[in-house]
């Protein structure tokens, strides 16, 4: 059984928890029955080793990688100190850890929120992402973005809005800004709950893109291609 380590780095508002679980949950519904997952809970200062796994998935957070806390500089290191030694995955904030970590950069980005279902054109292609497609659609919620990326990194998934919405390091780090573990439910519901926070006629237009087809069996397909030995 391949043994992946959930670094849990933030969790949903506490009513979506209880209807949806946590995000280690949601991984670990995404990754089935033939992955052991231990969650860490990195703002408790709990890490893993990372030569006693298979692979390890950042989750996403409502932090900014940019912020001065112990726990987020605590994480940086810890990415620069795993790669290498075992597979990352890093989603949302995790994507945006491994970019801040690896040598690239994060800002809240002055396109504003993304939110609903984003569609990105694949620009990389690699013996783990199969099956192949031209285009990918996965529900996304973020202000943050990648604005610049490291030397070493190759961009995967693109679009006009995230230019630099997937990327890859070598072949053991690979890294994406919307959420295949997000079901449309939880990404409607999350959503919906922040109108005011965001423009109210782009929620409306994000709900409508969420009740669309997506491809998060997809992009987990892919994501259990790159972390199955």
């Amino acid at each position: 059984m391949t043994r992946i380590a959930i670094l849990k780095t933030g969790a949903p508002p506490p009513a979506l928890a209880e209807a949806h679980g946590d995000y280690p949950a949601m991984f670990g519904t995404l990754l089935g029955d033939a992955f052991a997952t231990t969650t860490f809970d990195v703002q408790q200062g709990e890490w893993p080793d990372p030569v006693a796994f298979d692979g390890a998935i950042v989750t996403g957070s409502a932090a900014g990688v940019y912020e001065d806390e112990a726990w987020i500089a605590a994480l940086l290191d810890w990415i620069r100190a795993a790669r290498g030694q075992t597979k990352l995955v890093g989603v949302c904030f995790g994507h945006q850890a491994m970019a801040q970590a690896l040598g690239g950069r994060v800002e809240k980005s002055e396109r504003g929120w993304g939110v609903g279902l984003h569609r990105y054109d694949v620009a990389l292609e690699t013996p783990w992402m199969a099956p192949r497609a031209q285009t990918v659609a996965i529900p996304v919620s973020h202000q943050d973005q990648v604005v610049a990326i490291p030397d070493q990194a190759r961009v995967m998934l693109r679009s006009d809005f995230t230019p630099f919405a997937g990327l890859a390091w070598g072949d053991d780090a690979i890294s994406f800004q919307g959420h295949p573990e997000f079901s449309p439910a939880y990404a409607s519901d999350l959503t919906a709950g922040r109108r005011g926070r965001i423009d109210p006629a782009l929620v409306d237009r994000a709900l409508e893109t969420l009740a669309q087809p997506n491809d998060r069996a997809l992009v987990t397909d892919w994501i259990r291609g790159f972390l199955t030995p």
